[in-house]
């Protein structure tokens, strides 16, 4: 029994390989994305651009004792340049 039960499984891997087969080329697994690629790279920006505002607005608002929505004026960006700048 136990080398007709080898038998058999060469058999039956010799019968998957001839169906993975078509007339000389193998089959290739075809991958279906739910999500496509351009999409995933766009939502990957869209959520970078998000974190660097709420990371802005933490850091500006929390952290610094300052006001969270002032973060978004011109004003306040151009005291910070000027405190980097030394002008």
């Amino acid at each position: 029994m136990a080398v007709n039960s080898k038998q058999e499984a060469l058999t039956r891997e010799q019968v998957k390989k001839s169906k993975e087969k078509v007339k000389g080329q193998e089959r290739k697994k075809v991958r279906v994305r739910l999500i496509p690629i351009w999409l995933r790279l766009l939502i990957i920006i869209a959520l970078l651009a998000l974190s660097t505002i709420l990371g802005a607005a933490v850091g500006y608002g929390i952290l610094g004792n300052g006001e969270p929505m002032d973060v978004f004026e011109k004003t306040t960006w151009m005291h910070m340049l000027d405190l980097v700048n030394h002008n």
